[in-house]
């Protein structure tokens, strides 16, 4: 009476998600996006707890990577992201996830979609939801895998093997340019925001124009309802002259609240995605928020810490997200070439998720 669907489970960064060959689901979006529901959820379609699925009831818990082998020139693999939005029964595609990324070329070695190098293997993903290129390395000696290893990264306990990010062409990747509405600064509300997308669509906003300190912790946010509705508001407000048309039922854009670094990073930050504050930031949003801190005149000026402009620390409830960018910097004008980071995964399970019948 139950559909059994082939999986992975692997933690990718500080998040982790069910990974799905494209040739193990329906090729029709919307049979598809049932059955990520229903993987993740159960049966009870927008049960926030998701008990009778494998989610784990949060929105870094709650995330789909479906894999396929890649028809572009540029690229040797195809990677689909989906987030599953938690307890609202919906499947989102608007944005990529850093996060997950790291996980994917793990997946397609594991499940033998491509083939391993000795010593480390190098994969381009495309990333399909913005049409990106990653280029990844990931260590493999002896053709396998492997997990172990000192590297650490903030938001996840213990170590792993490093696996390197390279990202190519992410600039202005989902809302058209690097600045979606045309300007560095804006005013919503009354209140001074930066709207960038480096890779992912992000709206800055000061601590101190708030009314908070912007070193409060995600549970301490997540309990202050009035800031919410304000950053909702703000949200919807600017999500048209982002290019992103109505963003209500949308996971983007993020909105990232800055404050001065406490730990010798170059800025503080506190995420929500985008109405739960994050633990931690997520990759292509520290890449954004970290370009932002380059440009003149946007709100990160007398607050960002730029010891080198290549090499940026951004930091966050959990510790901080070191990025490396490949930039040239001109007057009131970035040209990003290449952003780099270094995460780790790990292959957490693997087998047959079970799916019913009539969903």
């Amino acid at each position: 009476m139950q559909i059994a669907i082939p999986y992975m489970q692997l933690r990718g960064g500080s998040s982790k998600g069910l990974f799905f060959k494209a040739s193990d689901l329906p090729a029709d979006e919307a049979e598809r996006n049932k059955i990520i529901i229903a993987a993740m959820e159960g049966v009870g379609h927008g049960d926030p707890r998701q008990i009778d699925g494998l989610g784990g009831a949060t929105p870094l818990t709650s995330k789909v990577a479906i894999i396929s082998l890649s028809e572009s020139k540029e690229a040797d693999l195809d990677y689909l992201f989906l987030q599953v939005v938690v307890g609202k029964g919906q499947v989102s595609d608007t944005q990529n996830c850093g996060n997950i990324l790291a996980g994917v070329v793990p997946f397609a070695l594991e499940s033998g979609m491509i083939k391993a190098n000795d010593t480390t293997t190098t994969v381009r993903v495309h990333m399909v939801n913005t049409g990106s290129i990653c280029e990844i390395i990931v260590e493999t000696p002896g053709g396998q895998v492997n997990y172990a290893g000192t590297t650490k990264i903030d938001g996840v306990k213990g170590s792993a093997a490093p696996i390197i990010c390279n990202y190519e062409g992410i600039a202005g990747s989902t809302c058209g340019s690097l600045l979606p509405t045309g300007n560095i600064k804006d005013i919503v509300n009354g209140v001074a925001v930066t709207c960038i997308d480096n890779g992912m669509p992000v709206v800055l906003l000061r601590s101190v124009d708030l009314g908070i300190s912007g070193y409060e912790s995600p549970s301490e946010l997540n309990a202050n309802e009035l800031l919410k509705n304000k950053l909702e508001s703000i949200r919807l407000a600017i999500g048209e002259k982002m290019n992103l048309g109505n963003v209500k039922d949308k996971t983007v854009p993020k909105m990232c609240i800055i404050s001065p670094p406490l730990q010798g990073g170059t800025i503080n930050t506190r995420t929500f995605l985008p109405q739960v504050c994050h633990e931690a930031i997520g990759v292509l949003g520290a890449i954004s928020v970290g370009t932002a801190c380059l440009l003149k005149g946007s709100i990160t000026d007398g607050m960002a810490k730029i010891n080198n402009e290549k090499t940026l620390s951004i930091e966050h409830p959990s510790g901080e997200f070191t990025i490396h960018l490949n930039i040239t910097v001109t007057e009131n004008k970035i040209t990003v070439h290449k952003a780099g980071v270094i995460r780790t995964a790990r292959l957490l399970s693997k087998g047959h998720v079970f799916i019913p019948e009539i969903i």
